[in-house]
Formats: C-alpha cells, sequence, structure tokens
C-alpha cells in the first residue's frame, strides 16, 4: 500500500524525533522554544518509565503511574505534534521518515532527525525463548507476567485442592541478575513471602521457590565486587536462590534448562520464567548503517560520531540505547542528556551558534532496589546500601516519574505496599497472558484483524441496514409495552 505523507504547513525548521522514551520525551521538551516544528513518532501513545515495569508486573503500581499519554504530557507544547506509529524505515538521502500502524503507512518528512527508538530484549539468537519467557520492555510485557506470577499461584492453589504435585507452579525463575533481575526476584520473593501469605488455604505461599540465574560469576556487575556481593547476601536473606555461572541453553512451557562451565547440564522445572538479560537495539540502527556504512556492534547499536550525529549526515543524531560510544551504559541519563544535547545542537545550528563540542555524558550514578528498605546504590566512589540507598531510590524514581498526579499515587501504593503489605494492583485476566502469543500467530499481527484502508464491503453495508430495522422495530416494542402497561403482566392476561 502506497504511503501517505502529511501536508506540511508550515516553512519552519521541521525536526522528527523517533520514540516516546527517555530520550525522544526529552528530545521534544528541549525544543519547546525553538523555532522549530517537532514531529514525534512512536509505536505507543504513552511514555514508559521502564524503570519501574518490574512494579506493574508484581502488582504494586498500574501502568497508567509509570505510562501517562504522551499527548498529555507535550498537550501544552504548540509547537510539537504526536503521531502513532512503528517507524519502518528512514530514507537518509530523501529525509523522510516511512511509519505504520495497522497497515496505515505514513511519510514524514524532516530537516533534522532525533532517532530514539530505544532497544529491545535479546535472547541471543534463541528468540524462541520469549513465548515461554517473556522479557520486560513495555507494558504489554508487564501486564501478561502480572497474569503469569499471580495466575500461577491460583493454579497451585486449584492443583493442591485436587492433590497434584504443584512444585513447577511455585517455582519462578528470573533470567539476568541485572537491577531489572535482582528487583524482579525480590519483589517476587516479598510477594509470596510476605504479600500472599493469607491468602490461600491449600498451599502455602511462603514455600515459593524464586531463583536468579545469571552465566556471569557475580550479581549487578556493573556496581562492582562490594555492592554486588551485598546484593546477592540480602537477596539470598530474603530466600531467593542465586544461581551464578549458569547460561540457559533451553526454556520451554514446563521448565528451563542451564549448563555450567564444568558440563553439568541442569533442568529446573518452573512455569512461570522471566528473561532480564540482555538488551538488543532498535532494528532501525541497522537501516541506518547500511544507508552510511557506520559499523554496528554485537548489541545491534551503531557508531556515531563525537556529537551523536550519522557520519555524512548531520542532521541526523541518535540518541540513548541504539549509539555504540564511549562505551555508554544502556541507562536513561544517557538518553535524556542525549537527546537534550541533540535538541540544543539543532537550536545552535537555527541560530548561527558554534557547537557544543563533542557530548560529554556525566554519570549520575546508579541503583537498584533489592525489596522494602533494601537497596544499593553507586555514586561516583560513593557506596550506599541499606535503608538510606532505597531512600534515595525512591526521591530519584518519584522525581522522573511524569506528572504531578503520578507521583502522588505511585508515593500512596509504596506506601500500601512497603509500609503495609498489600499490592493495589492484582487484577489479571486470561487474555493478559495469552493475547501475545495469539497475535503472534496471525500472519500481520493485529493488522489481520482490522480491515484495510480504502476497503468497501457491501456486505457489511447490507448488515448495517437489516441491524438498524431490527433495533427500530424492537425500540418501538420497548414503547408499544410500556405505554400499555403490559410489563410484568402474564401473555394470558394481556388485552389488545
Amino acid at each position: 500500500m502506497a504511503a501517505t505523507e502529511p501536508a506540511r504547513t508550515s516553512s519552519r525548521h521541521q525536526v522528527v524525533v523517533i520514540g516516546s522514551g527517555f530520550g525522544g520525551l526529552f528530545g521534544t521538551k528541549a525544543l519547546r522554544r525553538a523555532d522549530v516544528d517537532v514531529t514525534m513518532i512512536a509505536k505507543t501513545t504513552h511514555h514508559l518509565f521502564q524503570p519501574l515495569l518490574y512494579q506493574v508486573a508484581t502488582g504494586i503500581l498500574s501502568q497508567g503511574e509509570i505510562a501517562p499519554p504522551t499527548r498529555e504530557i507535550l498537550s501544552g507544547q504548540r509547537n510539537a505534534q504526536v503521531l502513532l506509529g512503528e517507524v519502518t524505515g528512514v530514507d537518509l538521502e530523501a529525509r523522510t521518515v516511512t511509519s505504520q500502524v495497522l497497515g496505515r503507512s505514513t511519510v514524514t518528512s524532516y530537516d533534522s532527525l532525533i532517532v530514539a527508538a530505544g532497544a529491545g530484549q535479546s535472547y541471543f539468537g534463541n528468540d524462541h525463548f520469549a513465548e515461554f519467557a517473556p522479557g520486560m520492555k513495555n507494558i504489554d510485557d508487564a501486564l501478561e507476567l502480572r497474569g503469569r506470577i499471580f495466575g500461577a499461584f491460583e493454579m497451585a492453589e486449584i492443583g493442591a485442592t485436587r492433590g497434584e504435585n504443584v512444585d513447577h507452579l511455585l517455582t519462578f525463575v528470573v533470567v539476568g541478575a541485572g537491577p531489572t533481575g535482582v528487583e524482579m526476584a525480590g519483589q517476587i520473593a516479598e510477594l509470596a513471602h510476605r504479600t500472599l501469605k493469607k491468602d490461600f488455604r491449600a498451599i502455602n505461599s511462603r514455600e515459593a521457590r524464586v531463583m536468579l540465574v545469571d552465566a556471569a560469576p557475580q550479581v549487578l556487575p556493573p556496581f562492582g565486587q562490594k555492592l554486588g556481593g551485598k546484593a546477592q547476601a540480602e537477596l539470598e536473606k530474603l530466600g531467593v536462590e542465586v544461581v551464578l555461572g549458569a547460561m540457559v541453553t533451553d526454556v520451554d512451557e514446563r521448565g528451563i534448562e542451564m549448563k555450567f562451565k564444568d558440563g553439568r547440564v541442569e533442568r529446573i522445572d518452573s512455569v512461570t520464567k522471566i528473561w532480564a538479560a540482555g538488551v538488543s537495539a532498535n532494528p532501525l540502527g541497522r537501516t541506518l548503517s547500511e544507508q552510511t556504512g557506520a559499523p554496528l556492534d554485537r548489541a545491534g547499536r551503531i557508531a556515531v560520531n563525537p556529537d551523536l550525529t550519522l557520519p555524512g549526515h548531520p542532521e541526523v543524531f541518535v540518541v540513548g540505547d541504539m549509539i555504540a560510544l564511549d562505551n555508554l551504559p544502556g541507562v536513561a541519563q544517557v538518553a535524556i542528556q542525549g537527546a537534550k544535547y541533540a535538541a540544543k545542537e539543532i537550536e545552535n545550528r537555527l541560530k548561527s551558534r558554534p557547537s557544543q563540542g563533542p557530548f560529554h555524558y556525566f554519570d549520575k550514578g546508579s541503583m537498584a532496589i533489592i525489596s522494602r528498605f533494601r537497596a544499593v546504590a553507586l555514586i561516583g566512589n560513593l557506596r550506599v546500601t541499606g535503608v538510606l540507598a532505597w531512600l534515595m531510590w525512591l526521591g530519584l524514581h518519584l522525581i522522573y516519574i511524569t506528572g504531578f498526579k503520578s507521583r502522588v499515587t505511585a508515593l500512596l501504593h509504596w506506601a500500601v505496599s512497603f509500609i503495609g503489605r498489600g499490592r493495589s494492583e492484582r487484577t489479571t485476566t486470561e487474555q493478559q497472558i495469552f493475547a501475545r502469543t495469539a497475535l503472534g500467530r496471525l500472519k500481520r499481527g493485529a493488522a489481520d484483524l482490522v480491515s484495510d484502508p480504502g476497503s468497501y464491503d457491501a456486505a457489511r453495508q447490507l448488515l448495517e441496514t437489516t441491524r438498524r430495522a431490527e433495533l427500530e422495530a424492537q425500540a418501538a416494542e420497548e414503547v408499544r409495552l410500556t405505554d400499555a402497561g403490559q410489563r410484568g403482566v402474564p401473555v394470558e392476561q394481556r388485552v389488545g
């Protein structure tokens, strides 16, 4: 289908921003006073605060608190427009971006481009693992995992009532001992040992087995040996089994297989697996690489110039998880600072100001929460653990949650979960668990569930005409019954 191009309504400099994550949002907002028109193109209608996805998955927060609507955030920025669509192509010579949503294609022209498309989950060449071990990269992942986690306890209760062995249902395996994996394992342990301990009759949730598996020799490698050891000790106090030096070699519906350095292979029977290991840059990186010759690293990140531009294309900036530059980490601050830098460069050029020089990242530190009152923080040479690190974590995340309403509700939910033992977001459905798999079995995904644009269905028009007549007749009968006083009157007693 031919793509449509929106009419250009302004002669001002056109900036297109790809992505609504930290890089896309902060880049767009940084241009709010610039003499430009900004078009943000993103495949979701929300800005996702990804570091808190695990709290959605474990019932602490709702998705709305960490994923406010992008349009609402930018509603007061008059030079910004938001378009829904997944970017499928970038033509650097024509300076156009092609996006699609449910079979509808749109082409958008740009004078400057900020690519902040982020990264997805990497299964290291074993993409079939995703069906049985969802990652933690978007709202769909978090809701599916919530359904799987709480659903496992429900199925275990049923199985135990029938006298069945439910060990495989009460075994939870988290793959990846980075911050996301550590936080996820800690919260599942708290959920089982504290939140749910009085909720079931046939099972004892405190007997649930929570495992954290990684091929690395320690927990939280980027935090250093001391903090990594502290985090592991705290996890083990919570009852989490930390298995290191174990490479996952197979995942299926009922379990996980891992291989150790000595060649030993071990299988763990577990229905609920969570994949928190590895990231892969957005496929747009390959598209840009093919057009510029810029190399890609093993994770699909593209090499950029020191000013974050593509070789030979100074009008194109790439920021965040997509770039391979100076061993920068894949964290939110890299995306935020890079996007602000790119926006400033665009504004400087329009005002004939000198460049800022090469991009320099300011490391504000790293934090990981283990459970309530337990966290680790690395800020420069300062290493903080325990309650102080936990309070620092709370404060920092409150600052970066977008919107006053979201901050207030998040704080209230944290109070309920951390001071009390409740989880306010425990609603789950079968649809949450199985919808992704069902959509994946369709040839074109969700596009197969909607009519193609421009199609005309005469049969549908006939159906609508027939249905209208039925509704009109039904309405007339309702009026007649009321006016004749025949409601609740037995048929044999009706008059007329």
